[in-house]
C-alpha cells in the first residue's frame, strides 16, 4: 500500500524556489532542501525524483506565479510606455531584492545552461511568453500612434526582453533600483 504524503508539495516547491533563487542550484545542497522544506530526503526523492526535478518544479512555480503576474500587469497598463515602464521597473526591483538575488530564470540560464536542455526549455519559454506580450502590446500601441512604427513589434519586443536580461543580471551586480531604473528610461527611448 502507498503512503499518502504527508506534506503540501506546493508548499514545498514555493520554498525551495527561494532557496534555490537566493543560493543557487550549486550552492542549495539536498540537506538545506530537506531541512528548508522540513520532509525527509526520502520524502523528497519520492516527490521529486531528486535535487534536478525538485529545481526544475520551483522553476516552473517561478514562471506561473511571478513571471506570469508580470505579463499580466504588462496587459492591464493604460498605455504601452507606462505599462513596459512599470513592468521593467517592477522586474528590477524584485531582482534587486534580497540584497540582490536577481531573477530564478535568468540564474538558471547563468548556472545551468549550455549543459542542461530542460532548463534551457522553460527558460526560452518564459522569455519567448514575454517576448511575444511585449510584441502585442507594442503592435496596439503603433496602431493606435502611442509609439513610432518604425520598428518591428516583434524586433523591439525582443529588443526589450535582451535589455531586461541585462538588467536582471546588473540587479546581482549592483542591487541598487536607484542606479538601474534610470537605465529604463534609455530602453523606452527606442519606443520613439
Amino acid at each position: 500500500m502507498a503512503r499518502t504524503r504527508e506534506f503540501d508539495t506546493e508548499a514545498a516547491v514555493s520554498r525551495a524556489m527561494e532557496l534555490f533563487w537566493m543560493n543557487g542550484y550549486e550552492a542549495t545542497s539536498v540537506r538545506d532542501l530537506t531541512q528548508q522544506l522540513g520532509i525527509g530526503q526520502g520524502s523528497l526523492y519520492a516527490a521529486f525524483g531528486d535535487k534536478e526535478g525538485l529545481y526544475r518544479a520551483a522553476l516552473e512555480h517561478y514562471r506561473t506565479t511571478l513571471a506570469a503576474a508580470a505579463l499580466r500587469s504588462l496587459k492591464e497598463g493604460t498605455d504601452a510606455r507606462s505599462a513596459i515602464r512599470t513592468m521593467l521597473v517592477e522586474r528590477i526591483r524584485i531582482a534587486a531584492g534580497g540584497d540582490g538575488r536577481g531573477c530564478l530564470a535568468i540564474n538558471a540560464a547563468c548556472e545551468r545552461l549550455p549543459e542542461n536542455t530542460a532548463i534551457r526549455r522553460t527558460v526560452r519559454d518564459m522569455q519567448d511568453a514575454s517576448r511575444d506580450a511585449l510584441a502585442e502590446v507594442l503592435r496596439v500601441a503603433a496602431e493606435r500612434g502611442e509609439i513610432a512604427a518604425r520598428h518591428d513589434p516583434h524586433t523591439l519586443a525582443a529588443f526589450l526582453v535582451t535589455f531586461l536580461n541585462g538588467l536582471l543580471v546588473s540587479s546581482k551586480i549592483t542591487p541598487d533600483v536607484h542606479a538601474l531604473e534610470p537605465l529604463v528610461e534609455v530602453a523606452l527611448a527606442a519606443l520613439g
